[in-house]
């Protein structure tokens, strides 16, 4: 499990709690932290226990991006070891984004750089209103290229160019225009919210969820005609599951699922 000092974890029955615990540097990045976020996602991810996992981060702010500290070590790696370096962050970028675990993001004060690279790997993300975003790597002469995958999956393309080529900062309404968050809601109320849509996830089977997830990714990246199959594919074998079977009865039958306490 990962150190409490940097990433803080806790249960409420099916739900896990992950939150980033560096407020004094603005929950920043640096391998570390990528080493924790890592681990933790991929054990949680496999954790028959869990339903859902509910991103945050200590303090005022949710994630600043990269550690001060360790972009000054970067100035001494060989570009063999930025490669390294980078690779590491990719791979947790892709284990929060592929987790088959719903990943519901709380956003408070600021996302920028990764920080906003975080809310785009979130399945849901709810950001408050007060909250302020930026892909702002050229501003330090750099490039947002790490996150960029995942943040064009979520705001495409000219968004990004707008975004990417000015580093600007930019407000929670906009984040929420452009799809980088899915609501925006007064600050003290954000707690109200994510409980709501956790809710609505308990209230789902389980493995359906998951299914579903999977089933954005898959389809996304196929073709029609390849994805034809796989959606085919995939409802057939998500009605005949036990799940399946107990869905559809439960419905026709007018009553809760044995999923649902």
């Amino acid at each position: 499990m990962a150190n409490d000092a940097i990433l803080e974890q806790s249960r409420e029955g099916p739900i896990a709690h992950v939150r980033l615990n560096r407020p004094d540097v603005r929950n920043a990045f640096n391998a570390e932290v990528i080493t924790a976020l890592t681990r933790t996602f991929e054990e949680l991810g496999g954790d028959h226990e869990v339903r859902a996992i509910v991103l945050s981060g200590a303090g005022p702010v949710f994630c600043g991006g990269a550690d001060i500290s360790w972009m000054r070590a970067s100035l001494d790696l060989s570009y063999g070891d930025n490669v390294i370096d980078a690779r590491a962050m990719s791979d947790m970028f892709r284990t929060i984004d592929r987790c088959p675990k719903p990943v519901i993001g709380k956003i408070h004060g600021a996302a920028l750089g990764g920080g906003a690279g975080l809310a785009a790997v979130c399945d849901i993300a709810i950001a408050s209103a007060d909250a302020v975003f930026g892909f702002t790597e050229v501003k330090l002469g750099i490039i947002p290229a790490v996150i960029s995958p995942f943040v064009l999956a979520k705001i495409g393309s000219s968004h990004a160019r707008a975004l990417f080529l000015t580093g600007e900062r930019f407000d929670a309404k906009r984040a929420h225009h452009i799809g980088l968050v899915h609501e925006v809601v007064v600050a003290d109320t954000l707690d109200v919210c994510v409980e709501r849509v956790l809710n609505e996830i308990l209230s789902a089977g389980p493995s359906a969820v998951a299914a579903a997830k999977a089933l954005v990714a898959r389809v996304s990246e196929s073709s029609y005609t390849q994805s034809r199959d796989i959606t085919a594919e995939a409802i057939a074998k998500q009605r005949t599951t036990p799940e399946g079977q107990e869905g559809l009865r439960a419905f026709l039958e007018r009553r809760k699922a044995n999923w649902i306490s």
